[in-house]
């Protein structure tokens, strides 16, 4: 009987002793949580209370670049290595002119693509230059 209950005890132990090895460890995201449709909702143009409406007060603004808005986001997957994403915006007269950061694709052909749909022709570039009459 001792070596029945003897067995058992370990059986019990080992049992035990091999559910402390799975930890769960959730994911943790912090800072701004965009995703990229958000992202790629921005236009050049687009005002200070337009952006804010569309992500949120940004993350950190500098006291000493007013017209410089970064959002800041950080995700870690199951205790896995932290992953940080940027999105810096730049203003100027309260009208988006800069988006940079880590939400747009890394290939160099996509990038030339995306910058000529925001490309602004005006008039004056698409006529000759008109010469000054003699006479």
């Amino acid at each position: 009987m001792t070596r029945f209950t003897r067995s058992l005890t370990v059986l019990g132990l080992a049992l035990a002793m091999s559910g402390c090895g799975i930890i769960y460890r959730p994911d943790v995201q912090q800072g701004s949580l965009l995703s990229k449709p958000i992202v790629d909702q921005l236009k050049p143009g687009m005002s200070k209370r337009q952006v804010t409406l569309l992500l949120g007060t940004p993350s950190v603004t500098s006291p000493f670049e007013k017209d410089r808005w970064d959002y800041v986001s950080s995700m870690q997957r199951r205790g896995g290595k932290i992953a940080t994403k940027n999105l810096s915006l730049t203003f100027e007269n309260d009208a988006l002119t800069r988006i940079e950061g880590d939400y747009f694709p890394e290939d160099p052909a996509q990038l030339i693509k995306d910058a000529k749909r925001y490309r602004v022709e005006f008039p004056d570039e698409k006529r000759p230059e008109k010469k000054p009459a003699r006479g």
